[in-house]
């Protein structure tokens, strides 16, 4: 999942598209290694129900955007252990996100608390004039996120919602994007306010 800048002069427009290279090869060799793990920080998307999902993608046109997912299948539910989502509450609905193949799509649903968490974060962010979300602090963001699945199955994600609604507040009344750091912060913070345990050799330390 990745955006892609309107190019300016000619000297930016190098620069920008050896940034969306680079940006692109990173998703790729993230993709490739999320589809060889298996150890889940949540209880992953049954792979059967994967693969019926993925085959119904095909048809579209990849790199495909938000939107377009979301007009061919974005009724289509993918259940997860404790709940279905469909996968308009899933994906971004945006011309600016695009998904560089089905795999690609089938990565990031595959943990559906984390992928609805991102998707508001990432719609919220669209209201910022010339800000783009770069998949590092994207791929920042979902680590705490996966680290607060992680805390206790049975807290119904509350730290998940708790600073997801932390980090659109930010975007909304400081008009910038948290850094990955602050973020990583305050989800510590909800940790030990709760009774959790954050070790300083841990992602949240």
């Amino acid at each position: 999942l990745g955006r892609v800048p309107l190019g300016m002069g000619d000297d930016k427009n190098g620069r920008e598209k050896q940034a969306r290279d680079a940006d692109r090869r990173q998703r790729e060799r993230d993709i490739d290694a999320e589809l060889r793990r298996g150890d889940e920080p949540e209880p992953p998307v049954a792979p059967t129900a994967l693969d019926e999902f993925e085959s119904e993608l095909e048809p579209l046109d990849f790199p495909a955007t938000g939107s377009e997912i979301i007009a061919t299948v974005g009724d289509r539910e993918v259940a997860s252990s404790d709940r279905a989502y469909t996968l308009d509450e899933l994906v971004p609905e945006t011309d600016e996100d695009t998904f560089d193949s089905p795999a690609a799509v089938r990565v990031y649903v595959q943990r559906p608390t984390v992928a609805a968490a991102m998707k508001r974060v990432t719609e919220a962010s669209k209201a910022l004039p010339n800000v783009e979300l770069p998949w590092s602090q994207r791929k920042a963001y979902e680590m705490t996120f996966q680290e607060l699945t992680a805390i206790d199955p049975d807290d119904d994600d509350e730290g998940v919602h708790t600073i997801t609604d932390w980090i659109v507040e930010h975007i909304r009344d400081k008009q910038t994007l948290p850094g990955s750091r602050g973020v990583r912060r305050q989800a510590a913070k909800f940790c030990r306010a709760n009774g959790y345990q954050v070790r300083t050799d841990e992602w949240l330390g």
